[in-house]
């Protein structure tokens, strides 16, 4: 008898994330410019870190409650009521190690193996794969352009929940398309999930981050479930500190979560990290509290950018940019181009530009490719002009 030391089978059919297959061939050169995360290219905002150098000062180095220490849970308590226009409940709150913990922890709460588990696409591939690692099965409702911009066919999604389907994710503004749930939609969405028990979950780290929306006033947000839903619905909304904050490289996030999930989910965070660490839960208890006009700040940035970069794509030919609604991100068709991997393996080695490639949010995205441009004027500048030449060179 022999025994091999192969994972099980869902692990195995895990596709490595082509990002990160493309990233890795220009990752250690100095000569690439590099739009492929999703991520700004300025740090994140000295208050922050120097609240996180005041807690490592003090010891705060120890573990925490697993929900999250409590005034960290209050300053969140504070912020979403602000955000949302009524009380967001201090005991509705778990805090987690990163924005994509918080959609492991709760596919890990709610999903069973062979439940059925509904995705809109182009996806970012946590969302998808996530459910796959629990052995779940995938419906995935496409969205769609029309008018120059990217839309959800409400009565297809409408058709995807079905009696049989445990849960909706929903990620808007949508990574990578900058698409945006519009307000007139919720309703809809939420009365068929209440109508079937299914669970909506929402991936909202780019709520704040929205075009159009009055600069520096607490309201401007996405729009939400969390103001049509009641305390002990089954809506969940995750979220991140990582983009509105620009804290990507501090991994943590938190959720709000119907009150009867609350203590499982405790006991689910204790069996997965235990709890966020104590002095980065300090930092994140600074940006709650005074970080409006950093908030404000950024989202300007990424409205210039956005028009920065959509509008040379548009110039170029043979390109199509729909436009984004929110986020960072700029998804872009090339005429002629099916293997977007190969094409952007290509631009590295030819053009010295590093583009994630958008078959890596799936089938819907081949073809296509994303490029984040949350970065100062000049860097996406000089990507422009290096995709131009290299286009004009095809």
């Amino acid at each position: 008898m022999s025994f091999d030391a192969k994972p099980r089978a869902e692990v195995q059919a895990l596709r490595m994330s082509e990002i990160r297959e493309v990233a890795n061939v220009g990752m250690a050169r100095d000569d690439i410019l590099k739009f492929w995360v999703g991520e700004s290219d300025q740090p994140t905002p000295q208050f922050i870190r120097d609240a996180a150098v005041q807690a490592l000062a003090e010891g705060k180095t120890y573990y925490t409650h697993n929900l999250g220490r409590p005034d960290l849970r209050e300053a969140l308590s504070a912020y979403l009521t602000r955000l949302h226009g009524q009380p967001m409940a201090f005991d509705r709150l778990a805090v987690t190690s990163a924005g994509v913990n918080a959609l492991m922890l709760v596919s890990q709460a709610v999903a069973s193996p062979g439940d059925k588990v509904v995705v809109t696409a182009p996806a970012w591939p946590n969302i998808v794969e996530i459910p796959r690692i629990l052995s779940a099965r995938l419906e995935i409702v496409a969205l769609e352009r029309a008018q120059g911009r990217w839309r959800l066919d409400l009565d297809k999604l409408m058709d995807a929940l079905t009696p049989d389907t445990k849960a909706l994710f929903l990620n808007s503004p949508n990574n990578p398309t900058g698409w945006t749930l519009p307000a007139q939609d919720r309703a809809a969405i939420l009365e068929r999930c209440r109508r079937y028990g299914v669970w909506l979950i929402t991936d909202d780290p780019y709520e704040r981050l929205i075009f159009g929306a009055p600069s520096g006033n607490m309201g401007d947000c996405a729009p939400s479930f969390l103001p049509l839903s009641g305390d002990d619905e089954r809506v969940v909304s995750t979220n991140t500190f990582s983009k509105a904050w620009r804290m990507t490289g501090w991994r943590m996030g938190w959720m709000v979560l119907p009150k009867s999930l609350v203590a499982s989910m405790g006991v689910v965070i204790e069996y997965n990290t235990s709890c966020a660490p104590d002095f980065i839960q300090s930092a994140c208890i600074a940006a709650l509290n005074d970080g409006e006009p950093a908030i404000a700040a950024l989202r300007a940035e990424l409205a210039a950018a956005k028009d920065q970069v959509v509008g040379a794509l548009r110039q170029m030919p043979g390109v199509e940019a729909p436009e984004p609604e929110g986020g960072m991100y700029a998804f872009f068709r090339v005429d002629g181009v099916t293997d977007s991997v190969a094409v952007a393996k290509d631009m590295i080695d030819k053009a010295g530009i590093g583009l994630a490639p958008g078959s890596a949010f799936g089938e819907e995205g081949r073809g296509w490719f994303r490029w984040c441009f949350a970065n100062r004027p000049q860097t996406n500048a000089a990507g422009l002009e290096r995709l131009a030449g290299y286009l004009g060179r095809r």
